[in-house]
C-alpha cells in the first residue's frame, strides 16, 4: 500500500476558536446553509458528536460526487484539532483505501488564525495517485474554507 502525504495552509483574520466551531464542530449545519446546492443531506450513521462518529454526506445530482463517508478520529476543542478518516465514497476509492486528515487552527499575531491541514492518501496496492486526483479534494477544501471565512467576517458575532 502506497502512502502519499500533502499539507496545505490557509490564513484568515477570523479567530481560531470561531473558525473551528464553524468549519469543524457545526460544519454539518453551516455548510448546508451556506452552500445548499452542494449537498443534499448529511447523516449521522453512528454516534452524534465527537470521536467515533461516522457521518455520510450525500451530494446533489450533477456534482462531482454522490456521497462520502467519514469517521471522526479526534475532536479536540481545547487545542482546536480535528482528525478524521474518509473511508468510503464514489470518488477515488477504486484506487484509495482511505484518506486520513488532520486539521489544526493556530493563532496568528494579528488576531486571526492559520488552518493547517494534512492529508494522507493510503493507495490500494501499487497504485500511484495522479495530481488531478488530489487537486479536486484540495480545491474543494479551499472553496469551503473561503465560504465559511467570508460568512464569519461578515457576521463576527456568530460562533464567537
Amino acid at each position: 500500500m502506497g502512502l502519499t502525504c500533502f499539507t496545505q495552509e490557509f490564513t484568515t483574520m477570523v479567530a481560531p476558536s470561531q473558525m473551528f466551531k464553524a468549519f469543524i464542530v457545526d460544519s454539518h449545519n453551516l455548510i448546508r446553509k451556506l452552500v445548499p446546492q452542494g449537498s443534499k443531506s448529511i447523516e449521522f450513521i453512528e454516534g452524534n458528536g465527537g470521536a467515533g462518529v461516522i457521518r455520510q454526506t450525500n451530494f446533489t445530482e450533477g456534482g462531482h460526487f454522490k456521497y462520502l463517508k467519514h469517521r471522526i478520529n479526534a475532536l479536540d476543542i481545547e487545542n482546536l484539532v480535528y482528525k478524521y478518516t474518509l473511508t468510503e465514497g464514489d470518488v477515488i476509492f477504486d484506487r484509495v483505501e482511505k484518506v486520513v486528515y488532520e486539521v489544526k487552527f493556530e493563532t496568528t499575531g494579528a488576531g486571526g488564525c492559520i488552518c493547517k491541514m494534512t492529508r494522507e492518501y493510503h493507495a490500494k496496492g501499487d497504485v500511484e495517485l495522479r495530481d488531478e486526483d488530489i487537486k479536486q479534494g484540495k480545491d474543494k477544501a479551499m472553496g469551503l474554507y473561503k465560504v465559511v471565512e467570508e460568512y464569519l467576517l461578515a457576521n463576527p458575532n456568530v460562533y464567537a
